[in-house]
């Protein structure tokens, strides 16, 4: 008896280690690594795409710089601010003119961006094969810059408030420094003048149509705008 209870005292040590063994990693192997604490600074390069909304009035099209300061980048919930500045374009929309003359541009229209983030981290304080993803909401304002003086319809994009839900991923070429790479889309709402319900000089040939540039009273409206943003950042600890 003596020998088969030591026999089924070793399977019961060794089997489950043996166990661990095939479904675990060494340490050395294992696709996970602990982020180290801290903060991060990153300098970032967008690209904002979209069509400007409805009557392509809304910037768009061109490049945003900036620079973005993270804390607590080590744990699941991770807190962000960010600053920058778009070179874009928009249109012009002339509701004195006759529709086929329209539309004219693009044109040049600058805008600075303030925003604060509240990030998810879905692996928490490790990376995965030294990427860790995470999805996000941004929170800001979008200063507009001095509009084109070829505007003459009384339209201006001002400064917004704007929302911008966020995927991406961090990927870590070092303990210390990382790619940010992330796809978002900014909400903002956009206000027309009431020129834009005024009806210009009646085309040839047609005097019952309607030809403002806005028929329904409509003078403001949502846009979703997206945007793409790469970003090399690096992690200290304070």
């Amino acid at each position: 008896m003596r020998p088969l209870s030591f026999l089924f005292t070793a399977a019961a040590v060794l089997l489950p280690a043996r166990l661990a063994a095939q479904v675990g990693h060494p340490p050395g192997a294992s696709p996970y690594r602990d982020i180290p604490p801290g903060h991060s600074i990153s300098a970032q390069y967008g690209w904002l795409g979209g069509s400007g909304g409805s009557l392509h009035l809304g910037p768009h099209g061109g490049s945003v710089y900036g620079v973005r300061y993270d804390v607590r980048t080590n744990q699941f919930l991770q807190f962000g601010l960010d600053v920058g500045r778009g070179d874009l374009d928009r249109f012009i929309q002339n509701p004195f003119v006759r529709l086929v003359d329209r539309l004219q541009g693009p044109v040049s229209q600058s805008v600075s961006f303030a925003e604060t983030a509240v990030q998810l981290n879905l692996t928490g304080g490790k990376s995965w094969h030294r990427l860790a993803p995470f999805f996000g909401v941004g929170l800001g304002v979008a200063f507009g810059g001095k509009g084109p003086a070829a505007d003459t319809s009384g339209y201006r994009f001002k400064n917004k408030f704007y929302f911008a839900p966020t995927l991406g991923t961090r990927l870590f070429l070092t303990d210390r420094l990382h790619l940010r790479l992330e796809a978002r889309s900014a909400f903002w709402k956009l206000s027309y003048p009431t020129s834009f319900t005024q009806e210009p000089p009646l085309e040839p040939g047609n005097s019952t149509k309607s030809n403002a540039v806005i028929t329904n009273n409509q003078l403001s409206e949502w846009t979703a705008t997206p945007w793409f943003r790469v970003g090399l950042a690096y992690s200290f600890t304070p």
